[in-house]
């Protein structure tokens, strides 16, 4: 399947009030079809409210396929726009059981890296008003994942992507996830997935606390603790 990106999506925090209580997010993204500069952080114009869980060079570009749209729209019985699950790229061709990490992609001018898959927070149940809809993201396994920036570049939209290294290791976005919110306890998945060298920082430090024993728990964010 090609690839294709449909929507590039930057946007600033904002604060809303949810049941009386002001939080400051960056979930809200708008489409732009201007071009913009990709650094290793992010995209111009865009920025997190988090930085301790959000941003950072592992996590500089949130994707999230179009291909599952269709599902949540029925899920959340509403239309939704690109962007709608804060991601900074919606694309096609680009699904969770395919994508591996390391993965290697020309995107514009710049070169990017797939680094982790990603883990929604408390801040997407409160958008919708569904108290659930993180833990919903990661039963179903339609959790996007992040970029990290290899090269910095402008990216045009309609901008072009493709793939141009395929990482050795073949540890897919849907196994990682799978391994770290459904199998936590089978040492050589987490080993296989450690093996990974382009693996983020934050993703192995929770598996190597898991193999000393240590349990992390990885939902505390979903429900805002």
């Amino acid at each position: 399947m090609s690839i294709e990106i449909k929507s590039i999506n930057v946007g600033k925090p904002i604060t809303i009030t949810h049941k009386g209580k002001e939080i400051s997010t960056g979930i809200y993204k708008n489409q732009v079809d201007e071009p913009l500069f990709l650094s290793t952080l992010n995209f111009d114009g865009d920025a997190q409210a988090d930085l301790v869980h959000h941003g950072g060079v592992d996590k500089a570009v949130c994707v999230y396929s179009y291909e599952h749209y269709a599902y949540w729209e029925k899920e959340l019985d509403r239309e939704l726009t690109f962007g709608a699950f804060g991601e900074n790229i919606t694309v096609t061709g680009m699904l969770e059981d395919v994508v591996c990490i390391g993965d290697i992609y020309q995107m514009g001018e710049a070169v990017v890296q797939v680094s982790q898959p990603r883990q929604p927070c408390h801040k997407l149940a409160k958008k919708y008003d569904v108290i659930d809809l993180p833990i919903k993201f990661q039963n179903t396994g339609f959790t996007g994942f992040y970029f990290r920036v290899l090269e910095e570049g402008w990216v045009t939209q309609p901008a072009s992507m493709h793939l141009i290294q395929r990482s050795s290791k073949n540890v897919t976005v849907s196994f990682a996830n799978y391994t770290m919110h459904h199998d936590k306890q089978n040492v050589e998945a987490i080993q296989r997935i450690l093996d990974v060298e382009e693996l983020s920082g934050n993703w192995r430090n929770t598996f190597l606390k898991r193999l000393e024993g240590i349990e992390v728990d990885a939902n505390k964010r979903l429900i805002g603790e």
